[in-house]
């Protein structure tokens, strides 16, 4: 038996998708037979699936990113086992609704009760604390998905008596394998839209291994072109994407171009310009607030750690105009102003940041490097995070010959320093630093 009785993830092993369904909820696998990835949980002897097929469920907690699998599981159990499955919701889910479902689970126990708990790390203490003696009574199973490290947002009592299933994020070929699967299926086809490969491969790529998001994106691209778009490539894709956000796009209004002029006069060290788009902006009314929070993002953006100190002023002038208030604030806006077009510039730290961006968008994200994890719990430790780590304090030149990147991103190089102002000094220590982790 399913049931859902406060308000949790409701579903049942027989429930038939329709139309009307996201396309995520209507292609999620039902079988074994039908999940894409996860092989080394689910494939041919593994404990996982002999678990399921077997009927011999343990309490677990599923630990991994979003889409990678953990409902999908939970939804294969409900309709694989023999047990009454049963799910709860941390938001509508009080202590004394979750102690009654366990006494009669407790009352009933010719069968068992299958829990599950989407999200359980937003179950506060008490709600987790309240299952752990039906747990510990083999009264329930208990099983649990999170997105969050279970050793930091699951009570250690109920973890030690759980096995944590690590599901990892889907690879970039597992989510096309995916997307190829949706576009042949009749909900799609019907539209008569045609689906370049490129367009596939850039949904995988910036769905960060996430199906669910790659199938929502495949969605809403197919009912949004026309057959007169079709096939639809990478670039349309893009574009399609980005209605929503165009559709409250204000550009052209004069409040945009004046603090486009204003930043641009920085930019280019005109004094004169600045101050004179500041007033005009002022005069018009213009928030002073917004207008030192645009001078904080000019010092960062186009001046940097050429001139660190734009950035701590820019602060400052943030509580000056926060405490005199207008008019009085307007001369210290000017003042900051006068400053920031004299200061020198670097975009560095601007380029290095929008590079970064563009390769966790657009790129295979691949994880953290293991010899970097954090390990402050044993379960950590045997999956092997922090092995391997050096200490950089225990080197003379503070760095030690350790990869920091992934290995698909190895040798690149995020900021590069100009050589003007203080950043003159930086680009000499980092550029020292390399050249000792080349040398190890």
């Amino acid at each position: 038996m399913t049931g859902n009785l406060f308000g949790g993830d409701s579903f049942s092993p027989a429930a038939v998708p329709t139309r009307d369904q996201p396309l995520p909820e209507r292609l999620r696998p039902s079988s074994l037979s039908e999940v894409i990835g996860l092989e080394e949980l689910l494939g041919e002897g593994r404990f996982l699936r002999n678990a399921i097929e077997n009927d011999r469920i343990p309490s677990m907690i599923f630990w991994g990113p979003p889409g990678s699998g953990k409902t999908t599981l939970a939804r294969i159990i409900a309709k694989t086992t023999q047990a009454r499955f049963v799910t709860f919701s941390a938001t509508s889910t009080g202590i004394k609704d979750i102690r009654a479902l366990m006494e009669d689970a407790r009352r009933t126990r010719g069968g068992k009760t299958i829990v599950f708990i989407d999200e359980i790390h937003r179950f506060n203490k008490a709600q987790q604390d309240a299952f752990l003696p039906y747990v510990e009574a083999g009264d329930i199973i208990l099983i649990g998905a999170t997105t969050e490290n279970p050793s930091f947002e699951v009570n250690s009592a109920l973890l030690s008596r759980s096995k944590v299933v690590v599901l990892p994020a889907l690879e970039r070929e597992q989510v096309m394998e995916i997307l190829r699967r949706a576009v042949d299926d009749p909900s799609m086809k019907k539209y008569g839209i045609v689906i370049a490969d490129d367009a596939l491969d850039f949904m995988a790529a910036t769905s960060a291994g996430d199906a669910r998001q790659a199938l929502n994106s495949l969605q809403l691209v197919v009912e949004t072109a026309s057959t007169t778009d079709s096939p639809i490539d990478a670039e349309k894709v893009k574009t399609i994407l980005q209605r929503r956000s165009l559709m409250y796009d204000k550009s052209g209004d004069e409040h945009y171009n004046i603090i486009s002029a204003l930043h641009k006069s920085l930019r280019n060290g005109d004094a004169d310009a600045a101050v004179y788009w500041l007033v005009r902006m002022l005069e018009g009314g213009e928030d002073p607030m917004y207008l030192a929070r645009r001078l904080v993002r000019a010092a960062s953006e186009d001046i940097g750690n050429a001139d660190p100190q734009a950035l701590i002023l820019g602060i400052a002038v943030q509580q000056t105009v926060h405490f005199l208030g207008m008019p009085e604030a307007g001369v210290a806006l000017a003042q900051y102003v006068a400053y920031l077009a004299a200061a020198p510039k670097s975009n560095a730290a601007y380029v290095g940041y929008g590079e970064a961006v563009s390769e966790v968008r657009q790129g295979d994200n691949p994880p953290v490097p293991l010899h970097i994890r954090n390990a402050p719990t044993r379960l950590m430790k045997n999956l092997g995070y922090g092995s391997g780590y050096q200490y950089a304090h225990d080197f003379a030149e503070q760095t030690a010959a350790m990869d920091c990147l992934p290995e698909a991103l190895k040798g690149r190089r995020f900021y590069e320093p100009k050589e003007i102002g203080a950043e003159v000094k930086i680009k000499e220590r980092l550029d020292a630093m390399r050249a000792a982790r080349e040398k190890k």
